[in-house]
């Protein structure tokens, strides 16, 4: 599963259509803005499932674990839809845990951007911009880890990523 902020996922957007033929799914929010985002990734050739933290993320998740599980690939955002940028939330440690999936962070850069006064400073590459794709490490959650392990899982992914971050 590949993990990405919130604040970088858009600028990796182009590059959704390689996993095309994997048919891989994205949680993505049921808002306005998701919508818009929804139809970008269905164009990529994602499946999105709709819902998040905040609406419908029990629903949603199990539906990305299912198709996860079928499809060997999906997305996670992993601190959105509202934040706080910089943390990493309980589902995508969940949805590895419970799909038995590795989960791959990924990072963008722009040498050219525009950052929203947004509470992740959204990154949006300026145009002719050149956008970079990096790849972190493999990492797996076993499932039959005790709860205790659950929260360790989780601040070891935040650590690992949260030095990508763009502040």
């Amino acid at each position: 599963m590949l993990a990405v902020w919130h604040q970088q996922f858009f600028s990796a957007i182009r590059h959704f259509k390689t996993y095309e033929a994997f048919h891989p799914s994205l949680m993505i929010s049921q808002s306005q803005d998701g919508d818009i985002i929804a139809r970008i990734a269905e164009e990529q050739g994602w499946r999105p499932v709709r819902g998040s933290s905040s609406r419908d993320g029990g629903k949603a998740m199990k539906e990305v674990i299912r198709r996860l599980q079928a499809s060997r690939l999906a997305g996670h955002i992993v601190d959105g839809p509202r934040g706080p940028a910089g943390v990493v939330k309980a589902g995508v440690v969940r949805i590895a845990r419970e799909a038995g999936a590795v989960v791959v962070p990924f990072y963008t850069t722009a040498d050219r951007a525009w950052y929203f006064r947004s509470w992740d400073r959204f990154l949006l590459p300026k145009p002719f911009a050149r956008v970079t794709l990096r790849f972190g490490e493999m990492t797996s959650f076993p499932a039959d880890a005790d709860e205790d392990s659950f929260e360790r899982q989780r601040l070891e992914l935040e650590t690992i990523m949260r030095p990508h971050l763009i502040c």
